[in-house]
């Protein structure tokens, strides 16, 4: 048998897996299943294009391939980032990559009370203020994500820029495909979205405690 029927046969039966990889792929319900499997596809099919000089097949895959790995690095670090915000300083970091950047003016709104809520934000300069409850927002901050897990999807309270910045902002379609295309995203984003209302109580209980505490004997003596 000379090599050319040798190749011919390499070719069938690399097809033939390389079929398999792709229908494999179709069945995937996540997405970082889905591309390791493309990821196989693609260097198998760029094997067997080899030896049959199946030049656009071998083309197509091989910018498939590095697009795959790509995607497949971004989605990896995500869960990593993810799994290190929750165990560490609740740090959005991790999701800076699929944030939108928008330029806020001094006095402008980026939404209001009662409102319904569609985007959460990530501070990275400037001032930020929430109106009722007064509370000004440090860089690094996140804010709007919760109202992702409101029944009612409404803004609780109004953000307003007091000092010009600039913020990163991800819609919750964003966040819920994510969701969808890796569970273990959602699961850990829902722990950390927890994590935060956790400390929110935390800091309202403590002021709660704070407003209630005796008033010193010296400052009443001082005042009579």
């Amino acid at each position: 048998m000379d090599m050319s029927h040798i190749a011919q046969h390499a070719g069938t039966a690399g097809s033939l897996f390389a079929t398999i990889f792709v229908v494999a792929t179709a069945t995937m319900r996540t997405m970082i299943p889905l591309r390791v499997f493309g990821i196989l596809a693609n260097v198998l099919l760029i094997a067997v294009s080899i030896p049959t000089h199946n030049y656009p097949t071998m083309a197509l895959h091989a910018v498939l391939l590095p697009l795959n790995v790509w995607r497949l690095h971004q989605m990896l670090q995500l869960v990593r980032d993810v799994k290190k915000s929750v165990n560490g300083d609740l740090s959005m970091e991790w999701l800076k990559p699929f944030m939108t950047e928008r330029k806020c003016a001094a006095g402008e709104e980026l939404f209001y009370k009662d409102e319904k809520a569609e985007h959460m934000y990530y501070i990275v300069s400037g001032r930020f203020r929430l109106v009722e409850s007064g509370i000004e927002l440090p860089v690094g901050a996140i804010v709007g994500e919760l109202g992702m897990l409101s029944p009612s999807n409404t803004r609780t309270q109004t953000l307003e820029c007091i000092e010009a910045g600039v913020v990163l902002g991800v819609s919750y379609r964003q966040v819920e495909e994510l969701y969808v295309q890796n569970p273990e995203f959602g699961f850990y984003f829902l722990r950390l979205a927890s994590a935060r209302l956790f400390q929110n109580i935390e800091t309202l209980e403590a002021r709660l405690a704070q407003a209630h505490l005796p008033v010193p004997a010296q400052v009443v003596s001082d005042t009579a």
